[in-house]
């Protein structure tokens, strides 16, 4: 009776559910998004440099405000090679 119960539920010992791969933004395979398999490093150097910039330019209680537009281009560049930001 309990063979037929596990067997009913899905809970046979016999075959092991594998566990789901997990999502990997610089395999291209998994990723469209990021053809060229870039790590998060190096994607969207632009957006990060004028990021960068902008932090280094302003004071840090007024950079907050002010980088907010590079900040925001940077992670529109960043999820469009499917990285979740």
């Amino acid at each position: 009776m309990l063979n037929f119960l596990s067997t009913w539920w899905g809970a046979s010992s016999s075959t092991p559910t594998p566990e789901p791969a997990k999502f990997d933004p610089t395999d291209p395979r998994q990723n469209p998004l990021n053809p060229q398999g870039l790590k998060p490093c190096c994607a969207c150097p632009q957006t990060k440099s004028a990021r960068d910039d902008c932090f280094l330019k302003h004071d840090s209680s007024e950079a907050d405000e002010k980088c907010k537009d590079v900040v925001q281009a940077h992670i529109a560049c960043m999820r469009g090679y499917g990285f979740k930001v």
